[in-house]
């Protein structure tokens, strides 16, 4: 009988902490809360709410939005990589049609000829060589055809 594994599932799943609460929103909201505390020590309460509230807002979207399945975090982040380099090219025509037709009925110089071969060695030529270097040299092809 084959051995039985357990196939993992639902691994996009992310594990809660506190109630419906996941370690990301967890984490998120308490820097949040830090921020919101730094935030407190530093201004008086008029200034102290026109930055705080918009601290949390935009903490609860990051830590709770979710856009087609993907949490928010990853929306801006795809946003931002796409702002820093494009993948859509588009093509700005500079030259006039003249130019092109002339680019068109340019001739090209013919292509460099191909580098010369040695041509193969064959079998009986290769007896040769082969006698050549265990013979030390004595032995020469050529006088041995005459």
């Amino acid at each position: 009988m084959a051995d039985q594994f357990v196939i993992p599932q639902f691994l996009d799943v992310e594990s809660k902490i506190i109630g419906p609460i996941t370690v990301r929103q967890f984490v998120t909201i308490m820097v949040a809360g830090l921020i919101i505390v730094i935030q407190n020590r530093l201004f008086d309460f008029s200034l102290f709410l026109v930055f705080a509230i918009p601290t949390a807002a935009i903490s609860l979207v990051i830590a709770f939005v979710r856009i087609h399945g993907q949490p928010f975090h990853y929306i801006m982040l795809n946003y931002l990589q796409t702002l820093r380099r494009p993948s859509i090219r588009v093509w700005s025509k500079n030259r006039s049609d003249a130019e092109i037709k002339a680019m068109m009925n340019r001739k090209e110089p013919p292509p460099p000829p191909p580098p010369y071969r040695k041509p193969p060695l064959s079998g009986s030529h290769l007896r040769d060589l082969s006698l050549v270097v265990n013979t030390g040299g004595v032995y020469m092809p050529d006088e041995a055809e005459k």
